[in-house]
């Protein structure tokens, strides 16, 4: 028989080049997901002690306790600028993806009031993790037991004779502030501070007559029976049913136009990346965050800070994004707060 060496050696190297191919197969992984290589800078556009502080770094400590993350996430606050330092900062740091930032609706406010050129459209949003929910307070010793009876007294009192403490200078806080005096014809002094940790123990030592705190801002001093919170500023009472004081839920608290104050607001905590990331990227912390709201901490976090458990991601968030921006413009321009 005669055999065709020059065939045969053709056969053999196909025989060889996929064997080789098969080993690739084997010892080549599939295309991994991004993750961080270095570490996560988690910017607050806030102060210490706030809502948006407090978020922040429950998400770290729940990220560090159920090792969702290999390399570390560090908190930093930024708050120069009623929030702008850290917005910038974001808005400057295009397509890295170890710097994220949790905004709340200064987000919208900064901007319309400074004139700093940001827009929330120059970050790319991750995730809406709640909406957060404010809380007419006053000192428990006052005499006010309920908000009609407290804001009749203060518009008895002539102009500017109540103080109002809040966070920050035309934004939410102050917002609502001139929404109550728009909807009851009275005047408080507006007093501003860093942080809403801040705000709530100057209420306590009566250096205030009154708060718009965030609930998670001012739980512990409810608690323990130095405020009382009047109204909520919501279309609906909170669901939560679970007694906080000795008497009270979070569900008992009247909504304020219950009591006459026909004024309402929820404030956005949200995560965004800066400009210029990839899908991959996003898609990372879009599913971290999904393993964090899944973690009985943060499950126990939004039932005692009596949060609004809405989450949005993708098209769904950006949508509700230009909406919110279309409403504080016009609720800014009403209150006489957009810059010139």
């Amino acid at each position: 028989m005669k055999i065709n060496f020059a065939k045969l050696k053709s056969e053999v190297a196909m025989a060889a080049a996929a064997v080789s191919l098969g080993l690739l197969a084997v010892v080549t992984p599939a295309h991994a997901a991004w993750e961080p290589t270095k570490a996560v800078e988690f910017v607050v556009p806030a102060g210490t002690g706030g809502g948006a502080d407090q978020m922040a770094r429950l998400i770290q400590g729940i990220v560090i306790k159920h090792k969702l993350m290999k390399e570390p996430l560090i908190v930093v606050n930024k708050s120069g600028g009623a929030g702008a330092e850290g917005f910038l900062e974001i808005k400057g740091a295009k397509g890295d993806p170890h710097k994220i930032v949790v905004t709340l609706s200064n987000l919208f406010t900064t901007p319309l009031a400074t004139g700093v050129p940001f827009n929330w459209r120059d970050m790319t949003p991750v995730a809406m993790m709640a909406l957060d929910q404010f809380v007419l307070w006053v000192n428990a010793e006052s005499p006010y037991k309920n908000a009609k009876d407290y804001l009749a007294a203060v518009k008895a009192a002539g102009p500017s004779k109540f103080k109002m403490g809040g966070t920050g200078s035309k934004q939410e806080d102050q917002i609502i502030t001139v929404g109550i005096e728009q909807a009851t014809g009275t005047k408080f002094i507006y007093v501003p501070f860093k942080g809403g940790g801040e705000v709530a123990v100057q209420l306590v030592g009566k250096h205030l007559d009154s708060t718009v705190n965030n609930p998670i801002e001012a739980v512990a001093q409810w608690r323990a029976g130095q405020l009382r919170a009047l109204c909520v500023f919501d279309d609906v009472r909170m669901p939560y049913k679970a007694k906080v004081t000795d008497t009270m839920a979070w569900g008992d608290i009247p909504t304020c136009k219950e009591a006459g104050v026909p004024t309402d607001y929820t404030m956005l905590r949200g995560i965004f990346m800066p400009p210029g990331v990839t899908k991959d990227q996003i898609d990372f912390y879009v599913n971290l965050l999904r393993k964090v709201r899944e973690t009985p901490e943060w499950k126990d976090y939004m039932e005692k800070g009596a949060f609004n458990q809405t989450v949005m991601i993708g098209d769904d968030f950006t949508k509700w994004l230009g909406t919110a921006e279309n409403r504080h413009r016009d609720l800014m321009k009403q209150a006489g707060f957009i810059a010139k």
